[in-house]
């Protein structure tokens, strides 16, 4: 559901988009690992390290959800509420899974 006009991470839009620089520049520089032929495994502790820093800023993420569009969903009440737990359980499952 996109119904809400200010997304949850908002008032953390800068340190967010930020983070997500820094997760760039780690995946450029895994190119430049392979396209400088780095021994392999150096190239993987870089991808578990860029990994990590993914999954940090999608917990960040999902954390502000729940606490600003999941619990204003709340407060308000019938399916509005139910959508918005519905949704974030099923992200939550999409980030177990992967």
């Amino acid at each position: 559901m996109t119904d809400n006009p200010a997304p949850g991470y908002s008032g953390s839009k800068e340190a967010h988009l930020k983070r997500l620089r820094r997760i760039e520049g780690q995946v450029r520089g895994l190119q430049r690992q392979v396209e400088g032929d780095t021994y392999c495994i150096d190239v993987l502790t870089q991808v578990s390290a860029a990994t990590r820093a993914l999954e940090a800023f999608a917990l960040a993420l999902l954390d502000e959800h729940l606490h600003h569009c999941v619990t204003d969903a709340i407060s308000r009440g019938g399916e509005e509420a139910e959508a918005k737990v519905q949704e974030a359980s099923a992200a939550i499952a999409r980030l177990v899974r992967s």
